[in-house]
């Protein structure tokens, strides 16, 4: 049986996620603020819960430190937490991107560093974080500078790990979603058609399968699932 930790459970991506590797037999680690969307893991004895402030590299440490400890080896990691901010150059300030930094990409290199050296003693693992379009699209990412600059650094992590650890088994992968179907979503863009979207559940899928044994021979770093918007 595979370990991942998923980070960001409590949301809808999260909920899908923590769903969806559940039903394929993974153990799973979930991680947030609150667990309130979580009721149908609830007993489940592969399923554990944990509140851990991922803004600090201490605790996050400890955190992945004691997950080690109990489990023996985590094989992957979804970092799904990050967060959003609009704004252009002249209305951005480093206030803004100092927040959209601890969130985007803080939450992950935190989780990611000691967990790297985790797995490089293991010789395998995948890790995984969520992208966004408008951090590879200037023409997007002009008014979300804040968010896509930060959002970026994911990439070039992603690039690194892998350069770092080419001819093993471990992988870091970037999954771009377009627009998660969401309430928040469709209650925003009420204009919009939401099939042209991507599901929480199908982006779930997509993060199984880079963790299954089907995926294992995956080695590209930017995966996009963009669906029709």
């Amino acid at each position: 049986m595979k370990t991942v930790i998923i980070t960001g459970a409590n949301g809808n991506l999260g909920v899908a996620t923590v769903k969806k590797f559940l039903e394929e037999g993974y153990k799973v680690v979930a991680v947030d603020g609150k667990n309130d969307h979580l009721e149908f893991a609830t007993g489940n004895a592969n399923f554990e819960f944990r509140t851990v402030n991922l803004t600090s590299e201490n605790e996050t440490t400890d955190f992945i430190q004691a997950v080690i400890s109990k489990y023996g080896k985590i094989d992957g990691a979804m970092m799904l937490v990050g967060g959003f901010a609009m704004g252009d150059v002249s209305s951005t300030p480093g206030a803004d991107i100092q927040k959209q930094f601890s969130l985007n990409f803080e939450t992950a290199y935190f989780v990611t560093r000691p967990l790297l050296t985790h797995m490089q003693k293991n010789g395998s693992g995948r890790l995984v974080y969520i992208g966004a379009r408008p951090a590879i699209n200037p023409v997007q990412g002009k008014g979300l500078i804040a968010y896509a600059l930060t959002k970026s650094l994911l990439f070039r992590l992603a690039e690194f790990i892998n350069e770092e650890n080419k001819g093993t088994n471990i992988v870091a992968s970037v999954v771009i979603p377009s627009t998660i179907d969401t309430p928040v979503n469709r209650k925003g863009m009420p204009d919009t058609d939401p099939s042209i979207w991507v599901k929480p559940e199908q982006l779930a899928g997509i993060l199984e399968f880079i963790n299954s044994d089907a995926g294992s021979v995956l080695r590209e770093t930017v995966l996009k699932a963009y669906n029709n918007a």
